[in-house]
């Protein structure tokens, strides 16, 4: 029975019902522990980011702390690693391919015509002619100089070619000095220095009032012109096709100067429209049609060479006076039917500029029968597109005076302000907002990588690649450091971005990763991959991917990869094969996001001269 109190009431057991509360405290905080650990566990859900630990029991007021890491190597290779093959191993190519552009080899380029330079253009191996082996550097092989001395020296070894000091020693575009090539800075038609040439054109156009700011050079030689353009805060595009000139664009991108393989042929040439303040030396006729479309409105076109000045110069061109009077007519008509107003011609230079709009130039055309202006609006179309034989149209603008597209700021204030193409509305699903979070974003991200590898705010990388570059935030955020970066866009990419980097000052290309990219081997520092193995798992076999990385990649040069852990599980398996050397580390929120980074370094190595496949 129950005790009672004088008043009657019956007074509770006390000890056996403090022993269901005590059991139930336990089993309520068992849970909450049990459900935390799973969690932190998983860690897999991106809209939380649970990068600390727990430093209190109460679920309802956690108080977390950085410094946990997470193994993901037991959880996270399982479908690739089902079979219990090894990594394959990848031999060195034979030394004949040092030099191996897949995509312009010149022995698949003789089975296509020459008629408009179409041998010249991308011709890319089939699946059952690719290789799978490692591009071997030269035998004795030296890193590069940093620049600025490697605009005007290399090292010989690393491009073992005499050609161009003997064919071109009037001009001055290469002379070899023992182990050394030296680049005085001549070109074709500036043997005197590209310095003293640029002080020409900026006597005739304005170069130093920071509204020039990205250039084309079509045809350049070693790039001497983009090389000294430089210090002037101009940065040039330089393509040159893989031709008798051999390596021209090797050379270029040895010195640390942006360059291409390419050509003006049948096709495009892979750059947005409007894309370019200033274009130089290209060929006329459906060419210069091509200049036009990616000229900014405004932008000037130089030329210079065959025929301007032709009374002077006629006799050593060994060309007749009626021969050359008749071209530099057809330019100066067919410049006047493109809208082009000429500025100037004063001895061997003359400077056209376009249009800023439109307006007078589709009422010109009642006037001329031939080049109408393009019917559709795909002018920005550029990855094995034809050429056209229309003018591309510019934007519509309400005023004679309006700029088409949208006025661009002064360098460098254009790198940061939101560009005409977001302002405008015409990339879906981008807006200003969107811009200013990837810049704040992009800025986060280097910060870490500077923490994961300290030579990146200095002069050991001059030449880098972003081969998925979005909105061209990693360039953006890269823009204090002696370096410039080539900005790639996927083709068939959701948003076509490119116009967007070269609003923002930046240069960059279209490219397909399922195929080889328009350079020589071993001519970046540091490539840089957000996404790229993810978005192309599905579409060709990612060893191709890295194997094409390794190709372009400098011996020690570094590869950053952005993925999830899953994907860069499978990457770091192959790369295992490869000769590189690498590490998946933390994202920059911390370990517990599945996003991670990995940093890869190539090995050092060189082909043997008796080297057998």
């Amino acid at each position: 029975m129950m005790a009672k109190e004088p008043d009657g009431i019956p007074k509770p057991r006390l000890p056996e019902f403090q022993r269901m509360r005590v059991t139930l405290t336990i089993g309520v905080i068992g849970l909450c522990v049990t459900s935390y650990i799973l969690g932190a566990w998983q860690g897999t859900s991106n809209s939380i980011k649970p990068s600390f630990i727990s430093t209190k029991t109460r679920c309802d007021d956690l108080v977390r702390s950085s410094g946990a890491h997470l193994d993901f190597q037991a959880h996270h290779q399982v479908d690739f690693n089902e079979s219990s093959l090894a990594p394959e191993k990848f031999p060195p190519c034979q030394l004949k391919y040092s030099e191996y552009t897949p995509c312009q080899d010149p022995r698949r380029a003789r089975k296509f015509p020459k008629k408009m330079m179409q041998y010249r253009e991308r011709h890319c191996p089939k699946k059952q002619d690719l290789l799978r082996c490692l591009i071997p550097a030269p035998p004795g092989y030296k890193n590069p100089f940093e620049w600025p001395k490697s605009r005007d020296y290399a090292w010989y070894n690393n491009i073992p070619h005499r050609e161009l000091s003997i064919e071109k020693a009037v001009q001055n575009w290469i002379q070899v000095e023992g182990d050394l090539l030296r680049f005085p800075g001549g070109g074709t038609m500036f043997p005197l220095g590209a310095d003293a040439y640029i002080d020409d054109i900026n006597a005739l156009i304005p170069l130093n009032d920071s509204n020039i700011r990205t250039a084309l050079d079509t045809g350049c030689g070693v790039a001497s012109w983009g090389a000294y353009l430089m210090k002037r805060n101009i940065i040039t595009m330089s393509f040159a096709p893989r031709d008798s000139h051999e390596a021209q664009v090797q050379f270029a991108l040895e010195r640390g100067v942006p360059a291409m393989i390419g050509v003006m042929g049948t096709e495009r040439i892979p750059y947005p429209a409007r894309a370019f303040d200033m274009a130089h030396c290209s060929r006329y006729g459906v060419y210069l049609i091509e200049v036009d479309r990616v000229l900014r409105p405004g932008g000037y076109w130089i030329l210079s060479g065959p025929p301007i000045h032709w009374k002077r110069h006629f006799k050593g061109w060994e060309r007749t006076e009626e021969d050359l009077k008749q071209e530099q007519d057809e330019i100066e008509d067919l410049a006047k039917r493109l809208c082009w107003k000429k500025v100037v011609e004063k001895g061997d230079l003359a400077i056209w500029q376009k249009s800023i709009n439109h307006i007078e130039c589709v009422d010109s055309r009642k006037a001329y029968d031939a080049p109408q202006i393009c019917k559709g609006n795909d002018v920005d179309s550029a990855w094995y597109k034809n050429m056209e034989t229309c003018i591309s149209p510019l934007p519509d603008v309400k005023s004679e005076d309006e700029v088409a597209g949208g006025a661009l700021e002064q360098w460098p204030k254009r790198a940061s302000v939101v560009p005409p193409r977001i302002t405008r509305g015409t990339i879906p699903g981008l807006t200003p907002e969107k811009f200013q979070e990837d810049i704040k974003l992009w800025s986060e991200r280097v910060d870490h990588y500077k923490k994961l590898i300290p030579p990146l705010g200095k002069k050991r990388y001059r030449n880098v690649m972003d081969m998925n570059a979005g909105m061209g935030g990693f360039a953006a955020a890269l823009l204090k450091y002696p370096l410039w970066v080539m900005n790639v866009v996927p083709s068939g990419s959701p948003h076509d971005t490119l116009g967007v980097i070269y609003e923002r000052g930046f240069i960059g290309t279209y490219q397909d990763w399922c195929e080889a990219f328009s350079t020589y081997p071993r001519t970046y520092d540091l490539i840089h991959a957000d996404y790229i193995f993810s978005s192309y798992q599905d579409r060709c076999d990612i060893t191709y991917i890295l194997l094409e990385m390794d190709r372009i990649l400098r011996p020690e040069g570094t590869v950053i990869i952005r993925d999830t852990v899953e994907v860069l599980g499978k990457v770091q398996a192959i790369t295992e094969g490869m000769r590189w050397k690498s590490q998946i580390m933390d994202h920059e929120s911390g370990p517990f996001n599945p996003e991670k980074i990995l940093v890869a370094v190539k090995t050092y190595w060189t082909g043997e001269p008796a080297q057998k496949q």
